[in-house]
């Protein structure tokens, strides 16, 4: 599973503040007071939008998204999904597993967290 991503943004003064938007990724803008601001608010916006997704858009490249909008700067931005995920949606949810009686029996004698186990064996099976 892809860990990082990266895709070019567009940036522009509009009044008071730096609207920042990525024209690759639909719905993924937003905006700061100051460059740094701006730049902060873009790279949690792009997780926000590709976080919950499996598949991701193909980032154009700077030469193309600079063509396509004169008048405005283009900057490269990147996005550590695996540690935007746990940053932001580390909340545990409840899930109902059925295992064999047996088993659960050798796990409780063992002390081991069964649920600690479900969630370590999605994460390697997952690739996150």
């Amino acid at each position: 599973m892809v860990k990082k991503l990266i895709y070019p943004a567009t940036f522009v003064q509009d009044g008071d503040y730096i609207f920042v938007e990525f024209p690759d990724v639909s719905g993924a803008f937003t905006q700061g007071e100051t460059l740094q601001e701006a730049y902060e608010m873009a790279e949690e916006v792009l997780g926000s939008v590709l976080a919950d997704q499996n598949h991701y858009p193909v980032a154009s490249s700077i030469h193309e998204i600079s063509e396509s909008n004169p008048g405005k700067d283009v900057a490269l931005v990147s996005v550590d999904l695996e540690a935007f995920r746990r940053k932001y949606r580390s909340k545990s949810v409840r899930r109902n597993v059925t295992i064999p009686q047996w088993l659960n029996d050798i796990a409780n004698s063992e002390k081991i967290n069964v649920s600690q186990v479900a969630s370590d064996a999605l994460k390697e099976k997952l690739g996150v």
